[in-house]
């Protein structure tokens, strides 16, 4: 008991020290909006809380405009066009799966059906019964199943598997209608994540994705989570995947951010030591994902993926101008890690933003200083 009260009183005077510290070097801090001390991200150009766009991490208006058509007519035909246009090797392709799928499970989450009630997303099923061939539409199926099994069930119950089970058959069959494509594999990812794969498996799984797509980030994304601590591996294991991927990444590819989000993906609940975000681990995994960005094709739609995560990370450290620049970036949009594990992502995303604006400005910035 006597350690137990020893332990706890060098923690209190640990944070004692620490606020005492942050006084001293100006600390940043939240006030109300409205407060003379108040930073106002609308001086930056920043798009209001209520306008963020919580469905994608960037902007993708041909996705918007066909999602906007397919919701209001109910006609599969325009999200069969978009996906029969975009490359099936690339990250656009996957995102849009992603979407179109999202976007059905949230009409029936909506309109779940009852007697003479037509349940939402109705165009997906009409999809896959008016054109079973399409491999586009077989992707989008498999995919909305995955998203049902994680939104509606708790894993390790029989409604999961059950629901995972029928997903794994909808991959193969996907796979079947294209034999070239990774998504039907890239799916089977959270399908082995969620049924617990052997690694025996899931790395046949993983060669059959490195075959169709090698530097597809997605995907990597996609199988860090198989390896990661929570789920089937370990840090070391989801570490080493992470550091293989960038080292092997070729120039101009986002998979150099990678150790970064092997870092966040096992960040600590409970974090007692203050200059953990300036430690080395995270310091070396920020600047290779910084590097990533920089270097990385401007229009490759990963991008706003890293930069989220690089804002989260940014701010944390106290690299507030750096934390600008990216926000100059990616503002408008929310739907990508860490504010997609909150339950109000746009809330989420504005606290990191406001802080940023706030720590710049306490460190001599202003609207005038921040390139565009």
């Amino acid at each position: 008991m006597e350690i137990l009260w020893v332990l706890m009183a060098l923690v209190m005077l640990g944070f004692v020290l620490l606020q005492l510290s942050r006084r001293r070097r100006g600390a940043v801090g939240l006030v109300e909006p409205g407060h003379p001390d108040a930073a106002d991200p609308a001086n930056y150009g920043f798009a209001r809380e209520e306008e963020l766009d919580v469905r994608m991490p960037g902007p993708d208006q041909d996705l918007l405009d066909v999602l906007d058509l397919v919701q209001r007519t109910q006609d599969y035909r325009g999200a069969q066009q978009l996906l029969a246009g975009t490359e099936a090797e690339g990250e656009r392709r996957w995102q849009r799966v992603q979407a179109f799928a999202g976007a059905a499970w949230l009409e029936l989450r909506q309109r779940p059906g009852g007697v003479g009630e037509t349940p939402g997303g109705q165009w997906l099923r009409v999809w896959r019964a008016e054109a079973p061939k399409d491999a586009g539409g077989a992707a989008v199926h498999a995919e909305f199943l995955v998203q049902q099994a994680w939104r509606t069930a708790t894993p390790g119950t029989d409604e999961f598997r059950i629901i995972m089970e029928e997903a794994k058959t909808a991959c193969g069959e996907a796979a079947l209608l294209a034999p070239g494509d990774p998504i039907p594999y890239l799916v089977e990812l959270s399908v082995a994540r969620g049924l617990g794969y052997s690694r025996e498996e899931f790395e046949q799984l993983w060669l059959k994705i490195l075959d169709r797509a090698p530097n597809h980030m997605g995907a990597h994304l996609a199988a860090l989570q198989y390896w990661c601590e929570k789920w089937h591996g370990s840090r070391e294991l989801a570490y080493s995947f992470a550091e293989a991927a960038a080292a092997r990444a070729p120039r101009g590819s986002l998979l150099a951010a990678m150790p970064l989000f092997a870092v966040f993906e096992h960040l600590p609940e409970v974090n007692l030591v203050s200059g953990f975000y300036q430690s080395e681990v995270v310091t070396k995994a920020v600047h290779g994902a910084l590097h990533a960005v920089h270097s990385a094709r401007p229009d490759d739609p990963m991008q706003a993926h890293v930069r989220h995560l690089l804002v989260f990370f940014l701010v944390r450290g106290e690299r507030w101008a750096e934390a600008m620049n990216q926000l100059t970036v990616i503002d408008g949009h929310v739907g990508a890690l860490p504010w997609t594990l909150s339950a109000d992502p746009a809330a989420e995303f504005a606290v990191y933003r406001a802080l940023a604006v706030a720590g710049y400005e306490a460190n001599g910035g202003s609207p005038a200083t921040l390139p565009h």
